[in-house]
């Protein structure tokens, strides 16, 4: 036996699996606390609670100090490749966007669509938002759609919250559905039959979410006036997400769902208009910071055409107020979306044609093809876990140079620069300032990671996943939840499946359950977890420029988490029951 062996233990206090339970969770509680509570800025907030999971590891797990220290590596790493990598090379894209001007004349053509925030709001945060979920995932549509919001006029604070509350639906699917692969891994189910499972559940979602945003905009009111549109993009998106998942292509879901959704809502507002338009007002940002989810703000005072109306101050124009018209010609046009254009080409050539896609090593020492070519699975040097009925955990470390999503974005960019007029040396420019402007982001991810991933080689995970799944047949209304905190830890669907989705089988054995409905239920849920998870503020909050505000994005958004998760558990209880039995594959 190596002197690194560790060998976890699930109810080491007392043998009770509740009594543990009260110890492994508490370097969730203390982040929270600290994140929700005491407003701490996040790094310095993941910092004390990933302190907190080294004491839990090895005071009640009795893992030696250079195992959590190492496991909390491990951890790390895989925050910074390819979480971050990712999010570092869609922000440079964006930058470049910018400091070219070209995204002055994407706003303009959003804007084109609706002059109604309200509408740029669901267009903008949740089709286009889910487009970048399906072609990059992670962090990316948080980041890139909430820089859109704010040039369109949103004030940073309500644009960040407005891209973590769309970033649900379509993240089971993200990503060219890779929770959806990992989970059909881990599980030993059929992917076609996952996929079809949570195109039963998540499609309902969509419905909501739209509405949820134009209320999240506007209050009341805007649901009111804009709750058509909301819903013509909802069901769109819905019924298409449903459609690919269930009979075309699961890998295809989002990319298929978010267009239609986008020329659903591009017809619809060409024969719509609501009897107002809705512009936020000029508002002191710092003033917004205590604001709630409906965007109560305290303005700096109205002005000439600014109306106050209960919490909110909003600037009302009728179309005929609009300001003259700036009229950019098809080729800066074409400029402005070619980076995105790009972006669509390369993940679907790199994702789809199997020649250039190639086969990853199947396990450390082997050779992938393609892409996958100069793929390298490292065996993490020092750590030897076993699980409780003595397997292996996987301690591995993948470093896939060329088809990561991050350096498929980095690709994209390189290429869309001649199209945008930029020099290398412009280019390098940016990446560091990209660099600079998220450092606070990158130390976060990284802290979360490591806080996770000890929680995980430790068994605290496990041991809260267990006292869960021993609900019997409760465990159907439970079930999401589990995805739901694995995605909060870890701020990745696809972690938390490769967390979960084994122990979700297992107890839908034992209570008697669908094995196919409860490891859907695990990503389903999961996606509701997203815009809690730490490293996911960090991202939004950074992108906005609002860092050290992530507390306050943390109390808009945790109780629309909160109601959709119950939402959640609510369908999947009834689809374990003879109400909803017959929307359950295999049925």
């Amino acid at each position: 036996m190596h002197l690194a062996d560790y060998h976890q233990q699930y109810s080491p206090i007392g043998g009770s699996l509740g009594l543990t339970s009260l110890f492994a969770i508490l370097p969730l509680l203390v982040l929270f606390i600290l994140l929700g509570v005491l407003r701490m800025r996040a790094w310095l907030a993941s910092l004390i609670s990933l302190a907190v999971s080294v004491v839990v590891a090895v005071a009640v797990y009795s893992m030696s100090l250079p195992d959590a220290l190492n496991s909390g590596l491990l951890g790390a790493a895989f925050g910074f490749f390819p979480i971050m990598w990712i999010v570092i090379n869609a922000i440079w894209v964006y930058n470049l966007t910018v400091e070219t001007g070209h995204f002055d004349v994407l706003r303009r053509s959003f804007a084109k669509i609706s002059d109604d925030q309200r509408v740029q709001a669901i267009i903008i945060a949740f089709s286009f938002g889910a487009l970048l979920e399906a072609l990059a995932g992670f962090g990316t549509p948080v980041a890139i759609s909430s820089v859109m919001l704010i040039a369109l006029g949103f004030r940073p604070l309500k644009a960040a919250g407005l891209a973590l509350v769309a970033n649900t639906a379509p993240v089971a699917f993200g990503a060219i559905a890779v929770p959806i692969t990992t989970l059909a891994t881990v599980t030993g189910l059929p992917v076609d039959d996952l996929g079809a499972m949570v195109g039963r559940q998540t499609p309902i979602l969509s419905v909501i979410v739209p509405l949820a945003l134009v209320f999240i905009v506007d209050g009341r009111r805007g649901l009111r006036q804009t709750w058509a549109p909301a819903l013509v993009c909802g069901l769109t998106f819905g019924v298409f997400q449903y459609l690919s998942s269930n009979f075309w292509s699961v890998p295809l879901s989002d990319i298929i769902a978010s267009l239609a959704s986008a020329l659903a809502v591009l017809l619809f507002t060409r024969v719509w208009h609501a009897k107002e338009s809705y512009v936020e007002s000029d508002v002191d940002d710092e003033a917004e910071v205590d604001g709630g989810v409906g965007g109560a703000t305290t303005p700096r005072g109205p002005r000439d055409g600014v109306r106050a109306d209960g919490d909110t101050v909003v600037a009302t124009r009728t179309r005929s107020e609009a300001g003259p018209e700036v009229r950019d010609t098809p080729m800066e046009v074409f400029r402005a979306y070619a980076p995105y254009l790009m972006i669509i080409v390369v993940f679907v050539l790199a994702t789809r044609v199997p020649a250039i896609t190639g086969k990853p090593p199947a396990k450390p020492g082997q050779s992938g093809t393609g892409l996958e070519a100069v793929t390298q699975i490292i065996n993490w040097p020092g750590l030897h876990i076993y699980n409780a009925s003595g397997k292996v955990v996987a301690t591995t470390f993948k470093l896939n140079y060329l088809s990561a999503a991050g350096t498929l974005l980095l690709i994209s960019g390189i290429l869309t620069l001649p199209i945008l007029k930029v020099g290398l040396g412009r280019a390098l420019r940016a990446y560091g300032k990209t660099l600079d402007q998220l450092k606070f982001a990158i130390l976060t991810v990284m802290l979360v990671l490591a806080l996770g991933y000890i929680m995980n080689e430790s068994g605290a995970t496990t041991t809260l996943g267990l006292l869960v799944a021993g609900a019997g047949g409760a465990f159907a209304f439970l079930s999401p939840i589990l995805g739901w905190l694995g995605v909060a830890v870890t701020g990745s669907d696809t972690s938390s499946n490769s967390l979960f989705g084994a122990l979700q089988i297992t107890a839908a054995g034992q209570a008697g359950l669908s094995t196919t409905l409860m490891a859907a239920a695990n990503s389903s849920g999961g996606v509701l977890g997203k815009m809690i998870s730490p490293q996911n503020l960090a991202i939004a909050a950074s992108a906005v420029g609002m860092q050290g505000k992530e507390g306050v994005l943390f109390r808009r958004v945790i109780a629309w988490s909160l109601v959709f998760l119950l939402g959640m558990c609510v369908l999947v209880f009834l689809q374990s029951t003879p109400v909803l039995s017959w929307m359950v594959v295999g049925q």
